[in-house]
């Protein structure tokens, strides 16, 4: 079967580490294009992957949020599941960096 991304590559059967957040989830059995190297769980495999997710409390911890205003900058509200996870509290410091042209990366640089 050809690739729906690229439509180059075959997809052949192998098997695929996922990640979630940086959490290693293991191995699962996936196709995976011979071009582009994009995977394709089959749908038992995502119900897997996703009661592991919600076990582990990280099934639905990405969320959005608006862009605020604070005096001259810019202010981004972190949600709170999110600054639970990364441990994050009122007072650290954190570095605040473009990783790409619409990507910031946030890195807690202090611990109270």
């Amino acid at each position: 079967m050809k690739c729906p991304i690229c439509n180059k590559g075959n997809l052949k059967k192998g098997k695929s580490k996922y990640l979630e957040f940086g959490i290693d989830f293991g191995e699962y059995p996936a196709e995976i294009c011979s071009h582009c190297g994009e995977i394709y769980f089959d749908s038992a495999t995502v119900s897997k992957i996703q009661e592991k997710s919600k076990k582990l409390g990280l099934f639905g911890l990405a969320k959005r949020t608006l862009v605020g205003v604070s005096g001259n900058s810019l202010a981004i509200r972190i949600p709170k599941e999110v600054a639970k996870f990364v441990n994050l509290r009122k007072g650290e410091a954190v570095l605040v960096k473009p990783s790409s042209k619409g990507k910031i990366e946030i890195e807690i640089t202090s611990k109270k």
